[in-house]
């Protein structure tokens, strides 16, 4: 069985801001990246970024994203690829208190995220440049921490995790349409089988868990009644860019 902590309830509509808040945690978890650079190593620069296709489903998404977090949303790669960016320390500042209420969930975000909060605290580029190598030295501890309770009979999930879900989904899942009417959903991640087992549990599914390379697990799903729960958990807790349109697809086809 698993438990969610109910102690606020969150209204799943596109357009209300703390979903918008929580779905990009979650989209930040899966396609985002939370960067720290220098300059001609004098100064230190730091960076969030999500980078997707440019088609207009994800310009949209990341217009609203920008709306109610800032940043910028900028088409680059020859017009292929659209960025959703934020390069002002300040605003950096305040954007990474989203964490603080809803905390990021796989080891390598969580890793680049301590690394941003330590350097904007030394503020030294000889600090940074003395430990940037070092970024990920607590990964194998996050994975192994077991944070969702997997090893019980029962586990807990964030009181966000519907939303952050969603956003994830965006980012990492797959509709899949097949000729042969054998469709299916997917998802994987690179090195957190924790957060693969959790999305097992919170839909009850029975597949095994894949491990098809190093450090790089996915589950793929075909019975129709689990891909029901996932279809209706996405249009609860709404997909918002390249992804909604995969799932409206999926599901005409599939529940036909």
């Amino acid at each position: 069985m698993f438990l969610v902590n109910n102690n606020h309830f969150l209204p799943s509509s596109c357009n209300n801001n703390e979903y918008i808040k929580i779905f990009w945690v979650g989209l930040m978890d899966g396609y985002g990246s939370i960067q720290v650079n220098h300059w001609r190593y004098q100064s230190l620069q730091y960076r969030l970024v999500i980078k997707l296709s440019n088609i207009i489903s994800n310009y949209n998404m990341l217009i609203k994203i920008a709306k109610v977090i800032k940043g910028n949303v900028i088409i680059t790669g020859k017009g292929k690829e659209i960025i959703w960016v934020v390069n002002d320390k300040e605003t950096i500042k305040e954007i990474i208190k989203i964490f603080e209420i809803y905390p990021l969930l796989t080891s390598k975000k969580i890793c680049q995220l301590e690394f941003l909060k330590k350097c904007l605290l030394k503020n030294s580029i000889n600090w940074y440049l003395s430990n940037r190598n070092f970024k990920y030295a607590n990964q194998i501890v996050i994975i192994k921490s077991d944070i969702f309770g997997l090893e019980r009979n029962s586990f807990f999930l964030p009181n966000y995790f519907k939303e952050w879900l969603s956003g994830f989904i965006e980012a990492e899942g797959c509709f899949f349409i097949r000729k042969n009417n054998n469709h299916s959903f997917s998802i994987g991640q690179n090195f957190d089988i924790y957060l693969i087992n959790a999305i097992k549990q919170y839909f009850e599914i029975q597949n095994l868990v894949k491990n098809p390379y190093p450090n790089f697990f996915s589950i793929e799903v075909y019975k129709k009644e689990i891909l029901n729960k996932i279809i209706d958990h996405c249009y609860s807790y709404p997909l918002l860019g390249e992804k909604a349109e995969s799932l409206k697809k999926f599901n005409q086809i599939f529940n036909k």
